[in-house]
């Protein structure tokens, strides 16, 4: 009997507790959305910056494999040996042995 007594003494008070509770869900479902968006721009930022980070590092490879072709082309890269006999006498060497 004392909890009959407790309930419908007060009735009131469980409505407004009842109100505050329904209140502070939403609050919450609230502040769990934000959250929600927060994190998920994050992702995407993180994201973008990966892809920016793969992209610098694919040219970054490109760059390299043209640098070690350009120096690896030897001797036929259109430049012939010459020598400065004075005046204005030059001797060129190699330039016939071009096929």
């Amino acid at each position: 009997m004392d909890q009959q007594q407790t309930r419908g003494a007060k009735p009131a008070l469980r409505s407004l507790t009842a109100i505050g509770g329904a209140i502070a869900a939403a609050v919450a479902v609230m502040v769990g959305v934000v959250l929600a968006f927060v994190f998920a721009a994050t992702v995407v930022v993180v994201g973008l910056m990966l892809s920016l980070l793969v992209g610098l590092a694919a040219f970054a490879i490109r760059a390299g494999r043209l640098g070690r072709r350009k120096a690896s082309a030897g001797p036929d890269d259109g430049i012939i040996e010459a020598r400065h006999l004075g005046g204005h006498h030059w001797v060129a060497y190699g330039w016939n042995e071009r096929a």
